[in-house]
């Protein structure tokens, strides 16, 4: 008997792509413009165009294969994690160059009806599929390829409606804004996850496995993140006079996160009940430190403040994989798929907190009263925009018009792709 796997996207998949992209492309053509100031044949502007453009490609690489490398840990998931992170990604980076550029113009722009690509807003445009990305991780395997496309375009237009806000009502930094990612983006998909918890999701499906293939693809993933993410956290760090600042961020992103690997393998080994290693620990825990810092990194001028933090980062995000999961799907009913909380969301906020009792521990009492309650807002805001938004979310998503996933056909890439080798000539 053949077996029965989800119906088929053909109606809903293609058609929901050609509208975005439809839709996507009349935007450009009546708004985007090609800045024409970043002239590199110049002397005196090829310097700063060929640095920017070497971070762009750093933080390309973590998007595409970082992230795409890193999802396809889960052992009959491969084509679906790394092939719908590609999806993604490209779907998220178009909205986001137009929600920024709507929302959040440059400065020197007096134009606001139209939006101008350069470099930096090609960043900011990673920078926030990054955090859809994110979102994603907590779903991923329980969703078809529409929903994710819904969910990302939801996600980004609430990140980037979340900067607004910050910059509006706090006159936040927009550096530590745009940090916030990883908070944002990670409650956003457990809020989202939470809604669309099913009871055949428990926490021992049993396709949510890894093997040593997929473990060493998701490895590669990993390497390319913790490669390349001091650009990440220091590439919007571009202007001459933050030269100094933009130093302090790569070389203490670079040393939190040589910690982190340390304090993953350690923990891991330390509450394994047969005292040896788990590799997904290892590949999530040890890129807490730069998500941590992230967040800090604009308090953080000391090595060993950079060092401590990456510690801290890692015993949590470690302790969280080992307890946290299956906790939180038995209490919560929340089933988190790569651990987005613990690899994004309690470092990250961690980092908040690093930075709060950093600048309190260097102001005078009357300026340190008015940061912390500046910064407490900063992290209320983010939060309850991304909780509120994320369980709207996942009540879109439940409806039964996007045909979501069977209990029994998730995680699993025969619902979405062809393999020849496995067809049935009768």
């Amino acid at each position: 008997m053949a077996p029965h796997y989800d119906p088929s996207l053909r109606s809903r998949l293609p058609l929901v792509a050609f509208l975005l992209e439809t839709i996507f492309i009349l935007l450009f053509v009546f708004f985007v413009k090609i800045e024409q100031h970043e002239q590199i044949d110049r002397e005196s502007d090829s310097k700063p165009f060929i640095s920017l453009y070497a971070e762009f490609q750093d933080i390309h690489v973590m998007v595409f294969m970082g992230f795409g490398f890193l999802a396809t840990f889960l052992v009959r998931y491969g084509f679906s994690g790394s092939g719908f992170n590609v999806l993604l990604a490209a779907m998220a980076i178009q909205w986001a160059i137009l929600m920024n550029g709507f929302l959040l113009p440059q400065r020197h722009h007096h134009h606001r009806r139209e939006i101008h690509i350069n470099m930096k807003s090609l960043i900011e445009a990673e920078l926030c599929a990054a955090s859809a990305l994110v979102a994603m991780g907590a779903v991923l395997g329980k969703t078809n390829p529409v929903q994710l496309l819904l969910m990302a375009l939801v996600e980004v237009t609430g990140f980037v409606i979340s900067q607004w806000t910050l910059r509006t009502l706090l006159n936040a930094d927009p550096l530590y804004s745009i940090m916030l990612l990883h908070i944002f983006g990670a409650l956003f998909g457990v809020m989202v996850s939470w809604v669309l918890h099913r009871k055949g999701i428990n926490a021992k499906h049993e396709k949510e496995k890894m093997d040593r293939n997929t473990g060493l693809f998701a490895m590669f993933g990993t390497l390319f993140l913790w490669m390349f993410w001091p650009s990440f956290n220091s590439a919007l760090v571009y202007h001459s006079l933050e030269r100094e600042l933009k130093l302090t961020v790569i070389y203490g992103t670079y040393l939190s996160l040589a910690v982190s690997v340390v304090m993953a393998m350690s923990v891991s080994m330390l509450t394994s009940p047969k005292g040896k290693m788990n590799m997904v620990h290892i590949q999530s825990s040890a890129l807490s430190g730069g998500v941590a810092i992230g967040v800090a990194m604009t308090a953080v001028h000391a090595p060993w403040i950079a060092m401590m933090i990456g510690f801290c980062a890692a015993l949590l995000s470690a302790l969280g994989f080992q307890y946290m999961k299956d906790h939180m799907l038995f209490a919560f009913e929340c089933h988190d798929t790569c651990g987005v909380l613990n690899v994004h969301a309690i470092p990250g906020i961690l980092g908040w907190f690093a930075h709060l009792f950093i600048w309190l521990a260097s102001s005078e009492s009357t300026i340190a009263v008015r940061f912390a309650v500046y910064h407490i807002c900063v992290l209320l805001i983010t939060v309850c925009m991304s909780l509120v938004l994320g369980t709207a979310t996942g009540i879109l998503l439940k409806w039964s018009f996007w045909r979501p996933q069977q209990d029994r056909k998730c995680f699993d890439d025969q619902a979405f792709w062809e393999f020849p080798n496995m067809v049935v000539h009768k």
